[in-house]
């Protein structure tokens, strides 16, 4: 099995049907996350996957709803990835009955289903990638694929214009107000290089070299923080709401896990940083310009496993930080 795919279970059920000649993989589940699909699809693409269409039906929204940074998490996907040679469309079941515990995947090949599994395992990083306890294995691909299709009938796209007629969609999880040190489920990352400046060519200026995109960008990861387990490894994603209600999905990559990145775009981070230092497209960031904002520094809550709250909120006047 190879390595990069993080594990066997992920090889044996989303990858291995594509060598045989699947093109379109069929997931019907109870639970997902924007998360484990930008995964996914950012995997197919740096193997050079292409010409593959993800189709994503989640069950427990129609019980539970679903929290508005995982909605718009969703949403980004579609925005995002397609233009790479890979589709992908999310949807929520509105009508019962649910999957409950029966998660299933199902790959077509020219719309024919070819190869099926179905087990315990939902559509998570924390399901999938970490070898979390379950079971999965072969069913018949015709008859799974016929309990996709009926669960097609009773689902609305997640950006379909009238989803929250049908949906509810509920505010995200109450965001953590601690600012003591010592809080394991907060730190705060310098977004300066080692000699107290912003890197000439690294961090916030990753961009500014040969025939890059200027945008492209980084947050610097300390190795004990990212030794901490504070962060996913393995370039496994995490969907990031800010303090501003933007949602970014970003994942820790580079030798010695150095640097946290934007994985659809390394220009998507470099772009949202300067326009909240009210800098122009591609534009080089000076130290200055973090001093006028008022902060140096970039603060992450943990929510869970796969979410996070970022705060780059400048302090009010006469605040210390």
């Amino acid at each position: 099995m190879p390595d990069e795919y993080s594990s066997s279970l992920a090889e044996s059920i989303l990858f291995e049907p594509i060598k045989e000649g699947a093109d379109k993989l069929c997931i019907l589940t109870e639970k997902a996350t924007p998360s484990m699909a930008s995964w996914l699809i950012k995997t197919y693409e740096e193997h050079g996957i292409s010409d593959i269409s993800v189709e994503l039906i989640v069950g427990n929204v129609l019980d539970e709803g679903i929290d508005q940074a995982s909605h718009d998490g969703f949403k980004e996907l579609h925005k995002h990835f397609g233009d790479i040679g890979i589709d992908f469309s999310c949807s929520y079941l509105f009508q019962p009955p649910t999957p409950g515990k029966q998660s299933y995947y199902i790959w077509t090949n020219d719309e024919e289903p070819v190869k099926a599994f179905a087990g315990s395992h939902e559509f998570t990083q924390q399901s999938i990638l970490r070898r979390r306890s379950g079971s999965m294995g072969e069913r018949l691909a015709a008859y799974a694929y016929r309990i996709y299709e009926d669960a097609v009938s009773r689902s609305i796209y997640c950006n379909h214009s009238e989803v929250e007629d049908y949906i509810i969609v509920r505010q995200s999880a109450e965001i953590p107000t601690s600012t003591a040190e010592n809080d394991e489920n907060m730190i705060t990352l310098s977004l300066l290089a080692r000699g107290g400046e912003t890197g000439t060519k690294s961090g916030l200026n990753w961009g500014q070299r040969g025939n890059r995109n200027r945008n492209e960008a980084y947050i610097p990861l300390p190795r004990k923080v990212a030794q901490s387990g504070f962060f996913p490894l393995e370039k496994q994603h995490f969907l990031v709401v800010t303090d501003d209600h933007h949602t970014l999905q970003l994942r820790v990559e580079q030798q010695n896990d150095k640097a946290i990145t934007t994985p659809a775009s390394n220009a998507l981070l470099g772009e949202y940083f300067r326009n909240r230092l009210g800098l122009g497209n591609g534009e080089y960031i000076e130290k200055r310009h973090l001093l006028a904002y008022g902060r140096m520094d970039v603060m992450f809550y943990k929510i869970d496993e796969e979410q996070y709250y970022m705060d780059f909120s400048a302090p009010s006047k006469g605040s210390k930080r």
